[in-house]
């Protein structure tokens, strides 16, 4: 397989190859932005086709199908070949995009964003699995750089498109601006991509799909509605409970007798694998609540406006695009990785202690610089941990590697808002009430999170109150998320620094047992 990828790479002149990339990060953007800029139309979509009550869903639908797709999508890479996979999905994902821009009422929308989160789940996942095909992890760090900044751009651009789309053109187009990206991605795909087909003799392990798709699902709904639409202790938060943990318990049992199993459990024989999917669940668990909190305090305490709220993380992501760009030139020049690990787990941590340190009278400028230890320490693990990962397992298994590694982020995300979502309300809440009373209680049954302009149409006291219940919550939130980060430096001191493949050196065995790092290096040397 190596030398089959390797002798098509060979064949192609360099600029093919950058023509691929430049195909994977549009795809890469648009797997990214959807979120972002349909969050910021959402709004003006319930007013237009109501349904006010079902608003959640047209997220939670969208995450669901994109979760429980993503394991499914990467074992149909290794099983059937890469790139049919990858157009299939980009495929799905316009299809629903074209439905959700014609949806004419908030049930036909939330349909349309699971077809269209199902196409989601291969997107992520087809691009981090043929990178691995078509770049050896030596030569991948040059990359990162590029893969941060598409990602900071879709944070930064995604909620400044989304006003303007919707102010402008109106909020179909939010999911109509989709195409031309998708159709650009495709044809540049289709052209230049040559990677050798595979048909698998085996069929697809539907037992072990349906499984893996219950226990998502239900983890991801546990974690959506506890404490908001259900107590956690109600009823249905524990069958919900239950239900994920024995169809978890019994995806694991029947993968060890799956003919082709969706996710081979021989990989997590690799420590350097399990220890990766530990990072980088908590760095999803840190990230997604980092990026759901601050804005939500500039605005309610610093009085910034909501209309730029992705330029209030530009400290955070400007540091982590510069650092994820350090690290992978450290990395290809070097082969030495164990550092970014281990120092993203030490900034991380830095960085959310200080700003748990926030309050009512912390300026612009001291937030931002402690948005830029959290944005450094960022840099140092969100590429790392994907490189680390393929790096530990055979090129058969680059994608079901892909795609763990993806969904173990995507469920760190879903835990770290969900619980510190909760911790946040819970101190909000107890704040108002001792520092406004009744009125306190009021304004806090209404909404948690005010933006600026509501919080000017409260009396003064009620919206000094509410500056201190957003310090207090984000203060409670933050020191919780430092306590988890501790978990990222203890697993990255455990890391072993396999070299990576496609270097000058001669490849050691591959820790785990599993023969990954003794794979030959045709690749590297044909890029």
């Amino acid at each position: 397989m190596a030398d089959t990828v390797g002798n098509v790479v060979e064949g192609k002149q360099p600029r093919s190859v950058r023509v691929v990339l430049l195909a994977l990060m549009i795809a890469m953007m648009l797997a990214m932005l959807d979120n972002m800029i349909v969050g910021t139309a959402m709004p003006t979509i319930v007013g237009e086709l109501g349904g006010l009550e079902h608003l959640s869903w047209v997220v939670t639908g969208y995450t669901l199908a994109t979760a429980a797709s993503t394991p499914v999508w990467g074992k149909l890479g290794d099983m059937y070949g890469r790139k049919g996979a990858f157009l299939s999905s980009i495929v799905i994902f316009l299809i629903g995009s074209v439905l959700s821009g014609m949806a004419q009422d908030m049930g036909q929308l939330i349909g349309f964003r699971a077809v269209q989160g199902l196409g989601a789940g291969g997107l992520m996942v087809g691009v981090m699995a043929i990178i691995g095909d078509l770049i050896p992890p030596r030569e991948r760090g040059k990359y990162q750089g590029m893969m941060a900044g598409v990602m900071a751009l879709a944070m930064i651009g995604g909620p400044l498109v989304g006003g303007t789309i919707t102010d402008n053109w109106g909020w179909r187009w939010a999911f109509y601006i989709n195409l031309p990206l998708g159709a650009v991605a495709l044809a540049l795909v289709t052209a230049v991509l040559h990677l050798p087909k595979k048909r698998a003799k085996a069929g697809i392990d539907y037992l072990g799909v349906v499984l893996l798709t219950v226990g998502i699902t239900s983890i991801v709904l546990v974690t959506t509605w506890g404490g908001t639409e259900y107590a956690w202790t109600s009823a249905r938060i524990m069958e919900l409970t239950g239900i994920g943990v024995a169809a978890l318990v019994g995806f694991v049992f029947w993968q060890t007798r799956a003919t082709e199993p969706v996710l081979p459990l021989h990989i997590f024989k690799s420590r350097n694998f399990t220890l990766m999917s530990v990072i980088g669940f908590i760095t999803g668990f840190v990230m997604f609540g980092a990026t759901l909190f601050l804005p939500l305090y500039q605005q309610a305490v610093q009085g910034a406006s909501a209309t730029n709220s992705g330029l209030l993380l530009l400290p955070m992501l400007g540091a982590m695009l510069v650092t994820s760009m350090v690290a992978g030139r450290v990395t290809t020049n070097s082969g030495r990785y164990k550092v970014f690990p281990i120092a993203g787990g030490v900034l991380m941590i830095a960085g959310l202690y200080l700003l748990s340190l926030m309050d009512t009278g912390t300026s612009r400028l001291t937030s931002g610089v402690y948005m830029a230890v959290l944005g450094a320490g960022m840099g140092c693990l969100m590429q790392i941990t994907m490189l680390v990962a393929q790096n530990s397992v055979q090129m058969k298994d680059m994608g079901v590697a892909s795609s763990s590694t993806t969904l173990f982020r995507t469920l760190g995300s879903s835990f770290g808002v969900a619980i510190m979502g909760a911790l946040f309300n819970h101190r909000v809440q107890d704040v108002m009430a001792e520092r406004a009373g009744a009125l306190g209680e009021n304004i806090t049954e209404k909404s948690a999170q005010l933006d600026a302009k509501s919080l000017e149409k409260l009396p003064a006291a009620a919206r000094e109150a509410y500056q201190h219940a957003v310090s207090s919550g984000t203060h409670s939130a933050f020191l919780l998320g430092a306590g988890i980060a501790v978990l990222v430096l203890i697993a990255a001191l455990f890391v072993k620094e396999v070299p990576l493949k496609g270097g000058p050196q001669k490849p050691a065995p591959a820790e785990g047992g599993d023969g990954a790092d003794a794979a030959p290096t045709a690749v590297a040397e044909a890029v």
